[in-house]
């Protein structure tokens, strides 16, 4: 930006005084600025995919009915493990085989699975509150409430390393849509809490999403358009 004049009357004279370049222009992005952002968007964009993945494999897997621990006819949701093949499907002494999400989702560890620069976890509502897939893959189904594992789950997809290989944080719910959180700063082993994108008081995966306004985490989530 060019300099600009200032005039300013002082003891009755005019006095010209030269502003230097804006001090709010932003700083022009470095080569390494640009291609860090590259490579952001498009692990956003294949995180965003891989949940809308994992949306369909969960309704393939409850519609076949490839758990059902209570036995009344209704089939529930599964962790990664499970819809992947990598481990028994709780209450059976099979596996599914077909599976039907990718096998890059046999390697779970510490109940997470990583790829792409992002971190994705399933919950599954306990008897005591959601539960996470345990450290080595799949659900105790001991501690699962059937009733709410026919209906309900959640997934969160969080940076690898924030602002390395992703900005924003992922939610997706058997309703369907993707929800995102701009400003929040999950990375590596600091993913959210089962309930994060829900509105406050709420207690199980089947209440009401913080849907553009603020979660329990008290990050706005915003519905992904």
């Amino acid at each position: 930006m060019k300099p600009f004049a200032r005039i300013l009357l002082g003891l009755g004279l005019a006095t010209v005084v030269l502003a230097g370049p804006d001090e709010d222009a932003k700083k022009k992005p470095t080569l390494v600025d640009i291609v860090r952002d590259m490579r952001i968007r498009k692990h956003e964009t294949a995180a965003i995919a891989t949940l809308r993945n994992i949306t369909s494999a969960q309704a393939q897997f409850q519609a076949t009915g490839s758990v059902d621990v209570d036995n009344d006819g209704v089939g529930e949701y599964g962790a990664f493990a499970e819809l992947s093949g990598a481990v028994t499907l709780r209450g059976t002494n099979r596996t599914m085989n077909p599976p039907v999400l990718s096998t890059a989702f046999r390697k779970v560890k510490n109940g997470v699975v990583t790829r792409s620069g992002y971190h994705f976890r399933v919950f599954l509502m306990g008897k005591k509150g959601p539960v996470g897939e345990s450290a080595t893959g799949g659900f105790d189904a001991a501690t699962l409430d059937p009733k709410f594992t026919e209906t309900t789950w959640c997934v969160y997809a969080w940076p690898e390393k924030f602002g390395e290989t992703g900005r924003r944080t992922f939610f997706v719910s058997h309703w369907g849509d993707i929800l995102f959180a701009a400003k929040a700063t999950y990375t590596g082993a600091q993913g959210p809490a089962a309930l994060a994108a829900f509105l406050p008081k709420q207690k199980t995966l089947g209440g009401k999403l913080a849907m553009g306004v603020a979660g329990q985490d008290a990050n706005v989530w915003k519905v992904m358009r």
